[in-house]
């Protein structure tokens, strides 16, 4: 790119005037600014853009303003809302802007860029979920806009006017011809034969059905009070087709049963897995986190949310049988053996994880000099090696300490580079351990990038999870403490899943450490997990808001504070201080209580009765004793900040505890508006700008489409965000966000959601139809809008109704768990439902260990389970992928089809559908298409 912007605003012979136009409503005290990579436009220094001056054209409030450049100038820009010390609040989102004269712009004539602003939401179709893989053989990738020119004479004697029309359509198929028409006589009086064809890379004309675009009517105008030549660059979005609506399965990657895998899911399992998908109409796998979780090496790491690494994969999902093409017989026999002793109901952790690495190791004893020294594991470590190194010596120091805890380490309990080299040095005596680790990797990465590639040529999404936390005996812990905050825990308040809220024992993050480097660990994260998806989910996405940050010794949820937050000071209080630390601090006086120093803490608690249990001096049970010690423990108003003895935060739900129920009706009155307005208002701008300062260096570190897990107590300001960013939200049907419903209702859902009916953290929706008689019946009245009484059991056509409204919904995308999809079928149906849960919130020592009860193979053959899915698919109105003969069905009979309808018939089917939305399921469009 010319790099031709350091010249003043001043006018040469040279020189062309360039004005940039907005329409945009801003709040008060706030002001619109353009930005660019050139000096002239501050070279991406926000306090030297160019502010823009408002003024109002109707009803719409436009902003304008004007630099001088020379001929043949070229740059990037984006829009930037500011306040009035150029702070940035908001900025757009997607893919900058470009700027180019062209050759023919003479010295002295004035362009003017119309804009629009860019959300989230405009960059999905150039997400690579949808440019990679939905449209992949609908357009080149090169190509990502369609444009046209034409000349408007404004009077007969005045200057020509040259109007670029741009217009964004990455969902039209590369034979399809647009044409712009409107009210002017340049742009055929809306008579679709005179009108404007667009040009793009490929001129040939299209054909098949035609089509107009959706909405009202564009609008373009001219000042014709100017006389001096001028260049109209008009950028008007999208075309406005029906919103693109896809289909996927979610399942996760432990769970899958193959007749290959060795007792649990393998990366090359997924190939099988996308050919069902496929099959049955769905252009979506959906996985739980796939991350090395090895910390404990015992069947606690069955926890695929506490990530060792957040870059490694985990050697769970090797398949060892693919290591090698020369596998000696005696290890075939081993492989088959363990195969029929792993081949078990549930997924057996343990046993699973020691036999995989145990063949690994003698795989890779034969053929490492091979493997090691192969150019194409060479490129794999050099890419990598940022994070494997340290990864290979933290497993390396795990093994040979026995234990995580890096505190047991000795002189390596800190990181350091020399440390790590040391190491990792090809002099050690145990560099071959060193080197099983990035071997089990390599292959992890060849194998997941393979099924990886598999998926996107069949047009299907992989679509990942990026977990809120990571192990506080974790890799990055190890390498990077500065990044969290080691005495602290993550969890959830109370909320559906738990009444106790829950405590996930993640350290939380330090983002003001973060924030210096820009985010370049999370950076690393998003660009690692870009290799092998095309598309994630943000797990609990409002800790990127606010997190719920507990004290270390907080055992359950309950005792917690958001971070950030802004806390209660004495100071606050003034005179009625004395008032408050009296009434709801415990100034402890006659007839009242408090723990001793060995039992002020949940752990505390738990070490000492534990200790008291062993010596039989307990009545009752030890959970109930504990349970009764913990909401005693819990039993406050207000909690003190462990960093501030002067900060307090409101105790979340603190209207149900025997303290607050003491009090008198003034003092519960006024304790009740300063938790309400602690927790629900006064937050609300901090916790906006907290994420977005935060999410943006995740949604531009990759080109996947991201959707947000946004399930729980949700603040006002979290889904405008998520709107302004282009994230994709989550609808669960029966944790509905309005307050008013005791089950969502699909058919309001918005665009910007995936719905479904149920997810992991939940159970099934056969287990949660059995669970609560009363509510059966409420959802059969209220939803399926039947008097009768429903039947005990989740039987196919209960099934097949919940899936056909979610399917039907507005939504962008409707995920289904596959033990939902299974119910379909009664066959499917023998296994307990209570079986299929993956996750019990409730309990954070919970076994991940699920499998399917049917193996991919045997789904693959079943053409009648296939077949009313894809039919509930297809009358829902969404796309679904080709299958291979539909592909080939397709390129045989296009230029058949072209011949078979003429241009002039195809004008005159346009012509008479202007004024009506055009009918479309988001697949793409072939033939003319319209835009107005």
């Amino acid at each position: 790119m010319v790099n031709l912007g350091l010249i003043s605003g001043n006018k040469s012979a040279n020189s062309v005037k360039i004005s940039f136009r907005l329409p945009y409503l801003t709040q008060w005290g706030q002001s619109l600014l353009v930005c660019g990579s050139v000096p002239v436009l501050g070279s991406w220094n926000v306090k030297k853009g160019v502010l823009l001056t408002p003024f109002h054209e109707g009803t719409e409030l436009v902003w304008s303003g004007s630099i001088t450049v020379p001929k043949g100038f070229e740059c990037e820009y984006t829009y930037y809302v500011v306040d009035d010390k150029k702070n940035i609040v908001r900025w757009e989102m997607g893919k900058k802007h470009e700027l180019r004269l062209p050759e023919s712009v003479q010295s002295g004539q004035e362009i003017e860029f119309r804009d629009l602003w860019q959300t989230g939401s405009d960059a999905l179709p150039f997400r690579s979920a949808f440019r990679d893989v939905i449209f992949r053989q609908s357009w080149d990738s090169s190509i990502k806009t369609t444009t046209g020119v034409n000349h408007i004479n404004l009077e007969p004697e005045a200057e020509s006017i040259l109007v670029q029309f741009k217009v964004f359509c990455p969902n039209i198929e590369k034979d399809t011809s647009i044409y712009l028409i409107g009210s002017n006589t340049k742009l055929g009086q809306w008579k679709v034969e005179s009108g404007l064809k667009l040009s793009y890379a490929d001129e040939n004309a299209g054909s098949g059905n035609a089509s107009i675009e959706n909405g009202p009517n564009r609008e373009v105008s001219i000042n014709a009070s100017r006389r001096e030549a001028k260049y109209i660059y008009l950028s008007d979005g999208m075309i406005r087709e029906t919103p693109w609506r896809g289909a996927g399965v979610a399942i996760p990657m432990f769970s899958i049963r193959s007749e290959s895998d060795l007792g649990v899911g393998e990366f090359l399992d997924l190939k099988l897995l996308v050919d069902w998908a496929v099959a049955s109409g769905f252009h979506l796998v959906q996985l739980l986190p796939i991350n090395d979780t090895s910390v404990h090496q015992m069947w606690w790491d069955s926890y695929p949310y506490s990530s060792l690494s957040v870059f490694a994969l985990h050697p769970l999902y090797l398949r060892v049988q693919a290591l090698s093409k020369n596998i000696p017989e005696e290890i075939k026999q081993e492989i088959e053996s363990a195969k029929q002793q792993l081949d078990g109901k549930d997924v057996d952790y343990e046993a699973t994880m020691a036999t995989k690495l145990s063949i690994a190791k003698k795989v890779f004893n034969q053929e490492k000099d091979l493997i090691l020294n192969s150019s194409s594991f060479q490129e794999f470590f050099s890419e990598n090696e940022g994070w494997l190194k340290p990864y290979a010596a933290f497993c390396f120091l795990r093994d040979f300490f026995e234990t995580s805890e890096r505190s047991q380490w000795g002189r390596f309990a800190h990181y350091s580079e020399d440390k790590l080299e040391k190491l990792v040095s090809k002099e050690s005596l145990h560099y071959e351990i060193i080197c099983f680790h990035y071997y089990v990797q390599y292959h992890l990465h060849l194998q997941l990038s393979e099924a990886s590639e598999y998926a996107r040529k069949k047009g299907v999404i992989l679509k990942g999870d990026l977990p809120i936390g990571v192990d506080r005996n974790s890799v990055d812990t190890w390498v990077y403490p500065n990044l969290f905050r080691m005495n602290t825990s993550t969890g959830a308040p109370p909320d559906y899943f738990d009444k106790n809220g829950q405590n996930w024992g993640f350290p939380t993050y330090n983002w003001e450490e973060m924030s210096k480097d820009n985010y370049a660990w999370w950076r690393a994260r998003l660009t690692q997990m870009g290799k092998y998806f095309t598309a994630y989910r943000i797990d609990h996405i409002l800790g990127f808001f606010r997190i719920w940050e507990l004290p270390d010794h907080a055992m359950t949820g309950l005792v917690g504070k958001f971070r950030p937050s802004i806390p209660l000071s004495q100071e606050k209080f003034g005179p009625a201080w004395t008032f408050v630390a009296t009434t709801f601090l415990n100034e402890y006086d006659k007839s009242c209580y408090e723990f001793k120093e060995d039992s002020n803490t949940e752990k505390k608690i738990a070490s000492k009765l534990k200790t008291s249990a062993e010596s039989s001096l307990l009545l009752e049970s030890e959970d109930k004793t504990r349970r009764s010690l913990f909401d005693l423990l819990q039993n406050i108003v207000l909690i003190r900040d462990p960093e501030n003895p002067k900060h307090f935060y409101p105790r979340f739900n603190l209207e149900d505890t025997s303290s607050f129920q003491a009090l008198d009706d003034h003092s519960k009155d006024v304790l009740k508006r300063l938790y309400y307005d602690y927790y629900f208002h006064r937050q609300e701008n901090l916790w906006r700008q907290n994420a977005l300062k935060t999410l943006p260096a995740l949604l531009n570190s990759s080109e996947m489409l991201a959707c947000g897990e946004d399930l729980g107590l949700i603040p006002s300001c979290v889904h405008p965000v998520m709107q302004e960013l282009g994230l994709v939200g989550l609808r669960i049907q029966r944790m509905p966000n309005e307050s008013d419903l005791e089950f969502g209702i699909p058919s309001q859902y918005s665009y910007m959601t995936v719905c479904a009916p149920s997810c992991h953290d939940c159970s099934t929706l056969r287990a949660w139809w059995e669970e609560d008689e009363d509510r059966r019946q409420r959802f059969f009245k209220n939803v399926m809008e039947s008097d009768e009484l429903p039947p005990d059991q989740c039987v196919p056509e209960i099934a097949h109704f919940i899936i056909r409204q979610h399917i039907e919904s507005p939504s962008m995308w409707a995920i289904f768990p596959l033990q939902d999809l299974l119910a379909l079928k009664e066959e499917y149906t023998a296994r307990p439902a209570i079986e299929e849960t993956i996750n019990d919130p409730t309990n954070p020592k919970h076994y991940w260990r699920y499998r399917a009860h049917v193996t991919l193979e045997s789904l693959n053959k079943d053409n009648e389970l296939k077949t009313i899915i894809k039919d509930l698919v297809r009358w829902g109105g969404r796309s679904i992928p080709p299958e291979d003969s539909e592909v080939e069905a397709s390129l045989i009979s296009t230029s058949s089809a072209a011949d078979a309808v003429s241009e002039k018939q195809q004008f005159a089917a346009i012509s008479e559908k202007i004024g009506h939305p055009s009918e479309s399921n988001g697949v793409p469009s072939k033939g003319p298409l319209a835009v107005r």
